[in-house]
């Protein structure tokens, strides 16, 4: 019975920290308009926006393939330059809208949460096939609601042009050095439309990510978790209790980069109190603790966001056989 409880609220803990959108590595804010633009800047922007974002999801034996359904419920990767639009404008709602992210002038006029990344990853979709929405040209299918997604970048994909998102705030060159040819995969821009989220949308991304995983031969999971606040000693107990009791082996120490790094040991690991820092920790990087993750060294505090990152390694060997028997595809 304790197993089994310890199962559910790890699967919760997860669900519930996926509305704060966990920021993977984001780049410092540019300057909000200033002046209402013209018709033609606003053109201009928004071809930028397609420029940027715009691939056509290229073949892979997962796309197409449902990942995962419960109920009206489905998940799988986006098939269509469109979806990928949908995911960006879910993304825009719940980062800018619904929290405190503060939008560039591009996100302002496209309503869209959109930058070059877009174009790498993979990104993967929770559907609610009982809310379609009208096809925008005829003869096309109404299109089922995008309620949740997270954006996948494998390492092999990072390698070959930009690297991670999340070298934008931490330094991994030693952990790729040490992982030598492990599969590496980064998740990040998870969201969930806020009456979405349940048990039912958690399980169904976990699925989708696990069957990622299967299928590319995923030897590990990275990125970056957020905590709420900009002012890390007012988040100095829970920042303390990852580093001196969930401190990740020096192959998976990410250090945050010098000129973004704050210390983390912000207090002594006797005047922390393990129960009181684990209440003040995020849903999410409380279910990742329980599914095995560890975290690198210092935190980095992302104003544009107005949250605190910390960097997340995940072998997946350290997933129990309990939560990898419950996200296996059926």
């Amino acid at each position: 019975m304790a197993a089994n409880l310890f199962h559910r609220e790890a699967v919760a803990a997860l669900g519930a920290g996926l509305h704060r959108g966990v920021q993977w590595g984001v780049t410092a804010p540019l300057a909000k308009l200033t002046r209402r633009p013209t018709p033609s800047e606003i053109a201009d922007v928004l071809a930028e926006a397609d420029a940027i974002r715009l691939p056509d999801p290229g073949a892979d034996g997962l796309k197409g393939r449902s990942l995962g359904r419960i109920g009206n419920l489905e998940v799988r990767l986006a098939t269509r330059r469109s979806e990928i639009r949908r995911a960006q404008r879910l993304r825009f709602k719940v980062f800018y809208e619904e929290m405190s992210a503060v939008p560039t002038g591009l996100a302002s006029l496209s309503r869209r949460d959109a930058d070059a990344y877009d174009s790498l990853c993979d990104h993967l979709l929770v559907l609610d096939h009982d809310i379609l929405k009208p096809a925008k040209t005829p003869f096309r299918a109404p299109r089922p609601k995008v309620v949740g997604t997270y954006r996948l970048l494998r390492g092999e994909v990072a390698e070959r042009h930009h690297g991670f998102y999340s070298e934008g705030e931490y330094d991994l060159s030693p952990v790729l050095a040490a992982q030598g040819g492990r599969r590496l995969l980064e998740l990040g821009r998870s969201c969930v439309l806020k009456p979405y989220r349940g048990k039912r949308t958690v399980e169904l991304l976990w699925q989708g990510i696990y069957a990622y995983v299967l299928h590319h031969r995923i030897d590990a999971l990275i990125g970056c978790a957020s905590l709420e606040g900009t002012d890390p000693d007012r988040l100095a107990l829970p920042l303390s209790f990852l580093h001196h009791h969930a401190r990740a082996p020096e192959a998976w120490r990410a250090c945050a980069l010098p000129e973004r790094a704050v210390r983390m040991d912000r207090l002594s690991k006797e005047a922390v109190d393990p129960k009181a820092a684990l209440q003040a920790l995020p849903p999410l990087i409380k279910g990742y603790l329980r599914l095995g993750a560890t975290f690198g060294d210092g935190a980095v505090v992302d104003r544009q966001f107005g949250t605190t990152d910390v960097f997340v390694a995940l072998p997946v060997e350290r997933i129990g056989a309990r939560y990898r028997g419950h996200f296996a595809p059926a």
